[in-house]
C-alpha cells in the first residue's frame, strides 16, 4: 500500500516512514500540502499534518476532497475539539493526536483503507442513455448505432461523467483526472473539450452545465 506522509518535521516524518516501512507500507514523505494536491493520485492513503509551511492542512484537505476520495488520517499536535470536528467534517477519515501510538496508527490506516475498498461496489462496463451507448472497456461511444470518434481526453471526460449519470461532477474533479492537476490546469481547455464533445454527440442536454460548479451527464 502506497502512502503519502505529509509532515514537515524531519524527525517525526523520518520516524513515520521507518515504522510504516517496517509494517509493509510504501510511504513517501512530503513536506508541503501543494505536493500532495499535485501527486495524490499516486497514493492509497494519506497521513496529513495540519501545520504545514505552505498553509493550513485543513485547507489542503478541503481542496483534496474536491478531487479525490483517497483515505486521509490527520496526525497533528492540535487536540482542541473545534479542530477535530473541522477535520472530520472537511473529509478526514480519522484523526490522531501526536505523539501517536504507532501500533494504533497502523491499525487505523488499515481500517480506513479497508473501508474504502468495501465502498467501491461493482464497476459498470457499459452505460446507455437514450440512443447513446458508452462502452467503457472498448472505449467506444455510439450515437444512434453509429460510432463517434473521440480523442483520448474527450473519452476520458465522457468516462468520468458516466460514472455518476444524473449527478453533477465538479470542474476541479474533471480537470484533475483528465489533465492531472485541478489547481494548475487551464479551465478554458475543459470548456473547449466539452463544447467539442457536445457537437460530436449531437444530443442537446446530454451534457448539462451546472453553473458555478461543473457538468452532469443525462437529465
Amino acid at each position: 500500500m502506497r502512502l503519502a506522509v505529509v509532515e514537515d518535521d524531519d524527525e517525526v516524518g523520518d520516524a513515520l516512514v521507518e515504522v510504516l516501512t517496517d509494517n509493509g507500507f510504501i510511504p513517501e514523505r512530503q513536506t508541503r500540502g501543494a505536493d500532495l494536491l499535485l501527486w495524490h493520485r499516486r497514493y492509497d492513503a494519506v497521513i496529513l499534518d495540519l501545520g504545514l509551511p505552505d498553509g493550513d492542512g485543513l485547507d489542503v484537505l478541503r481542496q483534496l476532497r474536491e478531487v479525490s476520495k483517497v483515505p486521509v488520517v490527520i496526525l497533528t499536535a492540535r487536540d482542541d475539539e473545534r479542530t477535530v470536528v473541522r477535520g472530520l467534517r472537511n473529509g478526514a477519515d480519522d484523526f490522531i493526536v501526536k505523539p501517536p501510538r504507532l501500533d494504533e496508527l497502523v491499525a487505523r490506516l488499515e481500517a480506513v483503507t479497508r473501508r474504502a475498498v468495501t465502498q467501491l461496489g461493482p464497476v459498470a462496463t457499459e452505460v446507455v442513455t437514450g440512443d447513446v451507448r458508452v462502452d467503457l472497456i472498448a472505449r467506444e461511444v455510439e450515437v444512434g448505432g453509429e460510432l463517434v470518434f473521440l480523442t483520448q481526453k474527450e473519452f476520458e471526460l465522457v468516462r468520468i461523467l458516466v460514472e455518476r449519470p444524473g449527478s453533477a461532477v465538479s470542474r476541479e474533479l474533471l480537470m484533475d483526472r483528465v489533465w492531472g492537476d485541478a489547481f494548475l490546469a487551464v479551465s478554458r481547455s475543459l470548456d473547449v473539450h466539452i463544447s467539442t464533445l457536445r457537437q460530436k454527440l449531437g444530443r442537446p442536454g446530454l451534457i448539462a452545465t451546472i453553473r458555478g460548479y461543473g457538468y452532469r451527464w443525462g437529465k
